[in-house]
């Protein structure tokens, strides 16, 4: 397995990462383990969750997915040779019942910190991540933005004045946004910068073959700025594996939790064709080429593969070995241009 070191940190992780979303809902304690030794046999090394994990979030399995994952922790004995990453939730998701006010606040964050930290079964956290922002904006599957939030006031500096305890506490070591855009991205690291505050090392934005908004704006930051993009559904939540292209199979987790539509639109559907043509003219599966052309871009730090079966979770791992020629690659960029990220 390859590894990288996250830009500006000591935190050297694998390029693939293990995605824990399914723990405690798709997937019993006994699978999530399973597929925690599966994986790190396998050279994996960098583990990421949240607290408001597992997908769909629903109070009764709240912190299902850190507490497996501190359960596997305790059995296994190590830790120091692990990556561990999980979130803060932010608000407006209308999730009354994770903590009150659910917001950023110094307070918020270490409370979030604490519970974190007592699920997994560890005393710190490799990085730490906000999993949106706290300002409404356009996020999971929204296009544009026409208006901004008038009612949420800066507070970047007290973001990570808040962080900055935690890292000097030993609790926290590296922090990430997530859901981000390109304006906050810089408003952190400036901040950071003219305060002498923790920098944030990552971001875990979607990027697929579905949804390259990235390469607008983001990746140029990233790069720039030496920011890692960890990046979250390159498959678009299977789709991009193929099998619903016939049907939306019933057991998977679109076919369970069907309010997730962010990849299953008809030009979703249209492209999937196209890149499923393009990958069986070329000897590769779907999920082959949809993977290899994630790891492809110099912007992208680590991909986060998920699974509910061993067998997925393997194919999924051995896609780090494949490297997509200049002529697939042209190939993709063509449907791009015909059906441009569908899937936002």
């Amino acid at each position: 397995m390859k590894t990288i070191t996250i830009p500006n940190t000591s935190l050297k992780i694998s390029k693939i990462c293990l995605g824990t979303m399914t723990f405690g809902e798709q997937n019993s304690e006994i699978e999530a383990h399973q597929q925690l030794d599966y994986a790190v046999s396998s050279g994996i090394n960098f583990i990421d969750t949240a607290e408001m994990y597992p997908i769909a979030a629903r109070e009764a399995t709240l912190g299902s997915t850190e507490r497996y994952i501190g359960s596997w922790l305790k059995n296994r004995g190590k830790r120091d040779d692990l990556i561990i990453a999980t979130k803060i939730a932010g608000p407006n998701r209308g999730m009354e019942y994770i903590r009150q006010p659910l917001d950023f606040s110094s307070k918020s964050i270490r409370e979030a910190v604490e519970l974190s930290l007592k699920n997994l079964q560890t005393d710190y956290i490799d990085l730490y991540q906000m999993h949106w922002p706290e300002r409404v904006m356009n996020m999971f599957g929204q296009r544009g933005l026409t208006k901004i939030d008038t009612n949420w006031q800066e507070n970047f500096a007290e973001v990570l004045t808040a962080y900055e305890a935690l890292i000097q506490e030993g609790k926290i070591r590296y922090i990430g946004v997530s859901n981000e855009a390109p304006w906050a991205v810089m408003k952190f690291i400036s901040e950071s910068e003219k305060h002498n505050l923790p920098r944030i090392a990552t971001i875990q934005n979607p990027y697929s073959l579905l949804n390259r908004l990235f390469e607008v704006g983001l990746a140029e930051v990233c790069l720039r700025e030496r920011v890692g993009l960890l990046a979250y559904s390159p498959l678009g939540f299977g789709i991009l594996s193929g099998k619903h292209l016939a049907e939306i199979q019933p057991n998977s987790r679109i076919g369970l939790f069907p309010q997730f539509t962010r990849y299953t639109s008809e030009n979703s559907t249209r492209a999937t064709r196209l890149y499923q043509e393009l990958a069986f003219d070329n000897d590769l599966t779907l999920t082959e080429m949809a993977l290899a052309f994630v790891q492809h871009q110099s912007f992208v730090t680590s991909t986060i593969v998920g699974a509910t079966s061993l067998e997925q979770l393997k194919e999924n791992i051995d896609s780090h070995n494949i490297v997509l020629s200049e002529a697939i690659l042209k190939e993709i960029n063509v449907i791009q241009e015909m059906i441009p990220n569908p899937a936002p």
